[in-house]
């Protein structure tokens, strides 16, 4: 099996599947490559399924990309929807954003600068109301934790309990969404 294998300050052997089917696979400073390989060899039919489901996305966008019509009328439509719910839950939660943008992002559902700049992907408003508003709490809850530690996790469940459905949800419905950018 053919992969890229990057070592960084990460703590756990990690692997992932790229858009294009790549497989990448990540290990610590101090693991030996042999190590990293048996892990690979462990995970052979997810590295599999997860190359079929990239395939069938990617088939499925070239079939039907989203237009700049389309992305444009989705990022006015996501201004409507999701600045208000910024607005709503910072006042819940006692933060201040920076700028917030709209945008058609590959990548991400949302991020947050370390100035307190939010950005949140136009599709959004094509997902469920649950899911838009987790991704929204996510990164303002970033505004007082700019990490994924546990107390970044007690704050996003403090204001979003079913976060953990939520992100699935995500994963599940949004995938393909994404894979239709062009």
């Amino acid at each position: 099996m053919e992969y890229v294998f990057i070592r960084s300050k990460r703590k756990t052997i990690g692997i992932t599947v790229e858009s294009d089917g790549t497989v990448v696979l990540r290990a610590p400073l101090y693991c030996s490559r042999r190590r990293a390989e048996e892990f690979l060899l462990l995970k052979r039919d997810w590295i599999e399924h997860a190359q079929k489901k990239m395939l069938e996305r990617r088939a499925m966008a070239q079939a039907d990309p989203f237009t700049k019509d389309e992305l444009h009328a989705l990022a006015l439509r996501a201004r409507k929807i999701i600045l208000p719910m910024v607005e709503e839950i910072a006042g819940e939660m006692g933060v201040d954003p920076g700028r917030i943008a709209i945008r058609a992002q590959r990548t991400r559902w949302g991020s947050c600068s370390s100035k307190g700049n939010l950005n949140f992907n136009c599709l959004l408003v094509l997902l469920p109301e649950n899911v838009q508003r987790y991704v929204v709490v996510h990164e303002l809850c970033h505004l007082l934790e700019l990490n994924h530690s546990k107390r970044f996790w007690a704050l996003v469940s403090r204001y979003q309990p079913t976060y953990i459905a939520d992100r699935k949800q995500l994963k599940k419905e949004g995938a393909p969404l994404i894979a239709r950018l062009p």
